[in-house]
């Protein structure tokens, strides 16, 4: 596996500088190696990874965009096979950062193994990034959660199969990766700073990662709460622990697009519609926390 990975980090950064290199010329300005004021800057070397979740896919609008590259031309990566995931990975500027963002994600529900679903950040690790900000839909369990709101998660329970299980493969991680801190304390502090001075409501909270496809029970919320869980919904686990595993840091947000302990039916369309809503409170955050890394 770990050829593949870094034979598609090679095939994706030929692409993204013939693209970047294609635009330069045109424009009659420089691409390439290096950054800084009158270098070259290379877009193929992301220094953030964003994984965008249920329709939160217009934090792109936000990216000066430099070069997509549509999934089902990546070698060996997954396709998006859910409405509200667009299917593209996106290479450009935002808050000041070189950032590569996955306009649509892959999860277990959809057949994939744990191995393939963590694949990208697997990709995006030997792309260059050092930090990893993570976004989900989910379902409130915290009875104080409403509609609308972003919690920031600050630590998970995972019930989806570890994409860790296997042979370990020593170039990417331990064996045993410890899993304390796993949404880095210093980004969170900067999350709420930057909430305070925007105006935005954070909610903070542990989300709880299951499988899926099917929306929880009433018993399933109730259990989640008793063991401990704010929020639930059907992805976002799997990528944090490899990318713990590679030891980078990750932010990770979640739009509480339905309340779970109530008599609401649980509705796909219904929760792109919500994190849609809340995509520009969540680009905001995104920007901001993204411009104060340091």
């Amino acid at each position: 596996m770990l050829e593949q990975i870094k034979n598609t980090a090679s095939f994706i950064q030929d692409r993204v500088r013939e693209a970047t290199s294609a635009g330069a010329s045109a424009a009659g300005t420089k691409t390439g190696a290096g950054t800084g004021a009158g270098a070259e800057v290379d877009f193929a070397t992301p220094e953030v990874g964003i994984i965008l979740g249920t329709g939160l896919g217009g934090l792109v609008d936000s990216i000066d965009v430099k070069a997509a590259i549509e999934y089902g031309d990546i070698p060996d990566f997954p396709v998006s096979t859910v409405e509200g995931h667009s299917g593209r990975l996106i290479f450009g500027l935002l808050g000041g950062r070189r950032v590569v963002a996955m306009q649509g994600r892959f999860h277990y529900y959809e057949g994939y193994q744990p191995w393939q679903v963590v694949f990208p950040v697997r990709v995006m690790k030997f792309l260059g990034i050092r930090t990893l900000f993570v976004s989900n839909a989910s379902g409130g369990i915290n009875t104080s959660f409403r509609v609308g709101d972003i919690m920031v998660i600050t630590d998970h329970i995972n019930l989806i199969p570890n994409p860790l299980v296997g042979r370990n493969i020593a170039e990417l991680g331990p064996r045993f990766p410890d899993m304390h801190n796993l949404y880095d304390a210093g980004i969170r502090a900067i999350a709420t700073r930057v909430a305070e001075a925007e105006g935005i409501k954070l909610q903070y909270g542990v989300y709880v990662g299951g499988t899926g496809p099917t929306f929880e029970t009433q018993a399933e919320y109730r259990y989640y709460k008793a063991i401990g869980g704010d929020a639930a919904g059907m992805s976002t686990t799997p990528e944090v622990i490899a990318a713990r595993h590679m030891g980078i840091p990750v932010f990770g947000a979640s739009v509480i697009t339905n309340v779970g302990l109530s008599d609401e039916v649980g509705d796909h369309e219904d929760v792109q519609k919500q994190g849609a809503a809340a995509g520009k409170r969540m680009t905001t955050l995104f920007t901001k926390i993204i411009e104060n890394l340091l």
